[in-house]
């Protein structure tokens, strides 16, 4: 089953946000010291029960509560499966520099991280003292969301709760806390309920090349004809040390023209370059150093895949399907030039023509 974590900012000070604090502390605390652990084993287990089992022991000595421990658990073992997927060395790997705590486990209510009526969050908190507290923040939901937690109650969905800290300090002697509670819930029950649209009589197609300040729309029909042509701009997210949380509103918001404009105009099938592919890509191209402008790496890195994977959660509240193309050979190749010259587009727009044809090539 496929998830959606679903985001939501808070502010809090003083005693509360000083156990907020500890309680991430407490959490990272832990994770180090199983991680130190599972690279010291010999073997490690093949199951979350078995991991479980086997280390709950070492990670409740520092974070006295079932539900983080096992969060520990379960992101420390998730971090073992990448390793083994990408084959990296496990025993290499050194954590980043975060502040968060989670409860592992889709349940209703989440025991440590619960959802009440009126969008607010009672959340168990941990001092160093290891004594357990139920603390209240009442965060920023936007007005998008809220039916879709007070469906989460009404059908009693179950979902797993995160609390991720992004800054502290103090101000006017008092500590603060800025922070985000995430709830994860199943991509169906979002779907379900987020809907944009309830039918998609469309028939068209919709080739779509991704870049760093831009969404480019080309729309085709089954016999490869171009209908019509579009492009969705974002420059200002691009710069350098531009808020990362309001460039993400701000491409959201061009995602969902994107898609409402598609809708309007009959594409019932996007295009997309396979972020899988991408990735591996974007991978090699990193390590091979071509870096053509200072900021360009930096700008590739943080924008396209995660534009490409925006794109396919949202088509689904338009009923509009997503089919990925291999992106090789869409940006240079003789075709590409060709189809710049003959329908006189510019190489971006030229790019999401050739992904569309890619694929309506396909059998």
């Amino acid at each position: 089953m496929t998830y959606i974590t679903l985001t939501f900012p808070f502010n809090v000070c003083c005693d509360v946000a000083k156990r907020f604090l500890s309680t991430a502390w407490l959490f990272k605390i832990a994770t180090h010291k199983l991680l130190s652990v599972a690279k010291q084993s010999p073997v490690l287990p093949g199951t979350d029960i078995g991991w479980k089992n086997t280390f709950r022991g070492v990670v409740y000595g520092f974070i006295p509560n079932r539900r983080y421990a096992d969060g520990v658990i379960v992101l420390v073992r998730s971090i073992y499966e990448s390793c083994r997927q990408l084959k990296m060395d496990f025993k290499s790997v050194e954590l980043s520099n975060w502040l968060m705590f989670q409860q592992s486990e889709l349940e209703y209510p989440a025991r440590n991280i619960t959802l009440k009526p009126g969008y607010e969050f009672y959340i168990t908190t941990v001092d160093y003292s290891k004594n357990s507290y139920r603390d209240v923040v009442k965060p920023t939901v936007p007005k998008s969301y809220r039916l879709l937690l007070d469906k989460v109650l009404e059908e009693r969905q179950k979902y797993a709760g995160r609390v991720v800290i992004k800054s502290y300090g103090i101000r006017k002697d008092r500590l603060w806390v800025c922070g985000e509670v995430q709830i994860t819930i199943p991509i169906d029950f979002y779907h379900k309920h987020m809907a944009r649209v309830k039918v998609n009589k469309g028939k068209l197609y919709g080739g779509v090349d991704v870049n760093m300040d831009r969404i480019n729309l080309v729309i085709v029909d089954s016999s490869e004809n171009l209908r019509d042509v579009y492009t969705f701009w974002f420059r200002e997210t691009t710069a350098r040390g531009f808020p990362r949380k309001s460039a993400r509103s701000i491409i959201g918001v061009k995602v969902h023209e994107m898609l409402s404009y598609a809708y309007h105009q009959g594409v019932k099938t996007l295009f997309l370059e396979d972020p899988g592919v991408l990735g591996k890509l974007k991978l090699l191209w990193v390590r091979g150093g071509d870096r053509k402008h200072e900021n360009y790496n930096y700008k590739k890195t943080v924008f396209r895949s995660s534009i490409i994977e925006m794109i396919a959660l949202k088509a689904s509240l338009y009923d509009i399907k997503v089919e990925y193309v291999d992106p090789k050979g869409t940006t240079s190749s003789r075709e590409h030039d060709e189809i710049m010259v003959k329908h006189r587009l510019d190489r971006h727009m030229a790019s999401a023509y050739l992904i569309a044809l890619k694929r309506l090539k396909q059998p």
